[in-house]
């Protein structure tokens, strides 16, 4: 079991470091979301949201390998990802980018759950 929690954390994390390409600039993060980043602050607030992600994923890679931090990285990854689809889905009309990064983070989710069931639902009483 202990190579299938770190099989589904790693497809969790890479999804949380996709978007660290957007540390880079602007260009990256317009192409990604397919949005124009109007201001200078919209574009550091861009960024920033680009390092937490690599902050988050990289975090999430380390607790594949080691068991005592996988129900953090567990937690972790169910918030942030839980949290964009309902974010996504509570304010609507957004566009084929968006969209697509719903949909990789319920691929995400649904790999967490894989992992949450494989260390924490088959125990022996």
């Amino acid at each position: 079991m202990s190579k299938g929690i770190t099989f589904c954390l790693v497809i969790v994390a890479l999804i949380n470091l996709a978007p660290v390409a957007g540390v880079l600039g602007a260009q990256k993060l317009e192409s990604a979301y397919n949005i124009a980043l109007s201001s200078n602050d919209l574009t550091i607030l861009m960024r920033h949201r680009a390092l937490l992600f690599g902050i988050l994923g990289a975090f999430i890679l380390y607790a594949a390998f080691v068991p005592s931090y996988q129900s953090a990285a567990m937690l972790m990854a169910a918030v942030s990802m839980i949290g964009f689809a309902a974010l996504v889905y509570s304010t609507g009309g957004y566009n084929g980018a968006i969209n697509k990064v719903l949909t990789m983070d319920i691929i995400g989710i649904v790999f967490l759950l894989i992992a949450v069931v494989l260390k924490y639902g088959f125990k022996n009483s």
